[in-house]
């Protein structure tokens, strides 16, 4: 199937494998990883508008808190990583909801042939928490989180050990489904073929100007749209 980016290129795959990220994307945890993470600045004096740490979402600590905090160490940063976690899973995991047909689009996928593959910047505990959540551990393929990596994204680490788990395939043969500018940058540094979903509540300009070939309101606008839908290439 052939498809124009945002640049006007044309663009040519046939997909055998579908690269979902998990927040945001299949899970409505954004703004809950907002509210987990604020204490955590708030602790050492550090005050950020709600906004500017939503900016942010999508990237793991390693990329979140330099960011943000730039002079902060990579022992500072790992501690803050540490209680961030503490507090998104002590309050506010069990409240995360999938989205509408999130697990019905896994199911399209997998009934079309294709492979389902997680790969997010949460922790493996969260995946695990998710994928029983969803109940679609025996819809799910292969996996990678931030625990099977150097580097969270926008870095391609994630996405690139996940093509690694899908050898023979290559970036050509599958695509990237996510809400933030990070997933399709880190697709891009793959050369993997990025579809965006505006979930995550980053507007359409931030995503198409990181590389999105699509945007759709959420994962039940992209069932709907399967057929026609870069998916579907």
């Amino acid at each position: 199937m052939r498809w124009s980016t945002n640049s006007g290129a044309i663009t040519t795959w046939r997909s055998k494998a579908v690269l979902f990220d998990i927040d945001g994307t299949l899970v409505d945890s954004n703004d809950y990883h907002v509210e987990a993470w604020l204490p955590v600045f708030d602790r050492i004096g550090a005050t950020f508008d709600d906004q500017v740490v939503h900016d942010q979402i999508g990237k793991g600590t390693d990329m979140l808190v330099p960011t943000l905090l730039p002079d902060t160490d990579e022992a500072e940063q790992e501690r803050m990583g540490e209680e961030h976690g503490r507090i998104f899973k002590s309050t506010y995991l069990e409240q995360v909801m999938p989205f509408a047909a999130a697990k019905d689009l896994l199911v399209k996928v997998k009934n079309s042939g294709r492979q389902v593959v997680l790969a997010s910047s949460a922790s493996s505990e969260e995946l695990e928490h998710y994928v029983g959540l969803m109940d679609a551990g025996e819809i799910v393929d292969v996996s990678t989180t931030s625990d099977d990596v150097e580097r969270t994204k926008p870095a391609p680490d994630i996405f690139s050990t996940a093509l690694k788990k899908l050898s023979p395939l290559d970036a050509s043969e599958v695509i990237v489904v996510g809400d933030t500018p990070y997933d399709i940058e880190a697709a891009a540094r793959c050369g993997i073929a990025a579809v965006g979903v505006r979930s995550g509540k980053f507007n359409d300009e931030v995503l198409l100007s990181a590389g999105a070939v699509a945007l759709y309101n959420d994962v039940a606008a992209l069932l709907a749209d399967f057929e026609d839908s870069p998916l579907n290439g």
